[in-house]
């Protein structure tokens, strides 16, 4: 069995590993972890009933959590002329075309979004080798492939999150800060769990979600009643 950390071992006497909390609890658990001395990232880990392997069974997309996820993101954008001009204005970071390009070449990653207008693929689409294994690459799917910048921006900036199931059926994603008040996490880890129900794909059959984990970047997972999450389980039932 591998050696954990003294705080990880005393956080882990806070709850019982084998039993399912309701979300306001497993969240009031969580807070009174004394994992770190920074803010950690509360992380929602769900297991879906989905093989990715087959079209009909993949999960991708993105949403703006309610509460953001507090951290400011920086934002890259690949456009020119007007679009430039508008990703400027609405708090792009990085904006530009072949000399963006150019310095990503280069070994330039220091950006967590990636935004481009549909005209701009022909030459983002060069750098996919680079962009996708980092999960960088512009995507219609997410929201990151549009004409309309202001909006891809700003929700960007305001904590928009991706979702994307990886092989074993997993979505993780961040739902903020352990700083944040226990109502704001919850909000976010339900608006992120009634979202993934809302795009059950076609091919999923059976129960669609096996479980659901919250975790501290820090501190041990802590298994939620997907039933306690208001109004997402009845809409699984459904």
């Amino acid at each position: 069995m591998a050696k954990v950390g003294k705080k990880y071992a005393e956080a882990a006497k806070l709850f019982d590993k084998q039993k399912q909390y309701d979300v306001a609890e497993a969240i009031d658990i969580l807070k009174k972890m004394d994992t770190a001395k920074f803010d950690e990232t509360v992380e929602l880990a769900v297991n879906l009933n989905v093989d990715p392997k087959y079209a009909d069974q993949q999960v991708r997309g993105a949403l703006v959590l309610p509460h953001g996820i507090g951290k400011s993101k920086t934002v890259l954008v690949f456009a020119q002329g007007d679009k430039e001009k508008e990703a400027l204005a609405a708090g792009a970071d990085y904006v530009g075309a072949d000399d963006l390009v150019e310095k990503i070449k280069g070994g330039w990653l220091d950006f967590d979004v990636a935004i481009a207008t549909p005209n701009m693929m022909g030459k983002v689409g060069r750098l996919g080798k680079i962009l996708g294994p980092k999960g960088l690459m512009p995507n219609p799917k997410v929201g990151t492939v549009t004409m309309d910048v202001t909006k891809a921006v700003s929700e960007s900036k305001a904590g928009k999150v991706e979702y994307r199931t990886d092989k074993a059926g997993n979505i993780h994603s961040s739902i903020g800060k352990k700083s944040f008040d226990a109502d704001k996490l919850v909000d976010n880890l339900t608006a992120l769990v009634d979202t993934l129900i809302k795009v059950k794909p076609s091919g999923a059959k059976g129960q669609y979600i096996k479980s659901i984990t919250v975790s501290s970047t820090m501190g041990p997972g802590i298994h939620i009643n997907q039933y306690s999450i208001k109004g997402a389980a009845k809409k699984e039932e459904n």
